[in-house]
């Protein structure tokens, strides 16, 4: 087991890179055969999810678009409070397959918050995928239809998770040690 430090924190290799791309893969035919004859709109949420985006779309077989939007309610290791929209989206949404690709889903807040805007703009579907689930962490009913890994409500870094900005360029996904 590889122990990394981020600022003030160690952590512990969780997920290696090979496990982490070959779910990637998976979740990319599961999408394929889920959109067959469709051409889905994918919002990726900055800035942890990049990674994510960008290896989903080279395993993905399908014909796709992808935009970026920036939310956060992250400072540090503890929830804001907060969603914070900062860079906004600009797609017209109407009548299209959307699919949101999120980093990590834990308590839901962020999701919460924008997901009503989304829904207003009419999509003819709305679907959330999300490399990394804390299903115990979870307060926000969501409905969540492509997950890469479900774990314990532990934080985590790496793979475009970061600890007050470190980290995301990190292959393989750590959690704080005990």
């Amino acid at each position: 087991m590889s122990v990394i430090q981020v600022h003030d924190k160690k952590f512990e290799t969780f997920l290696s890179e090979d496990v982490i791309q070959k779910r990637i893969a998976e979740l990319a035919i599961e999408i394929a055969r889920d959109y067959t004859d469709k051409k889905p709109l994918f919002i990726a949420i900055l800035n942890g999810s990049f990674m994510f985006a960008a290896d989903l779309f080279k395993h993905l077989q399908i014909e796709a678009e992808i935009c970026f939007i920036k939310l956060a309610s992250y400072k540090g290791m503890k929830s804001s409070g907060k969603v914070v929209t900062s860079i906004g989206l600009e797609e017209d949404l109407f009548g299209k397959d959307v699919i949101i690709l999120e980093d990590i889903v834990d308590t839901g807040k962020t999701l919460h918050h924008f997901l009503p805007k989304l829904e207003h703009q009419q999509p003819r579907s709305l679907k959330i995928a999300t490399l990394l689930h804390k299903p115990a962490a979870t307060k926000f009913p969501l409905t969540l239809d492509y997950i890469g890994f479900s774990i314990p409500e532990k934080f985590v870094v790496g793979y475009g998770l970061d600890y007050d900005g470190l980290g995301r360029n990190i292959k393989e996904i750590y959690q704080l040690s005990s």
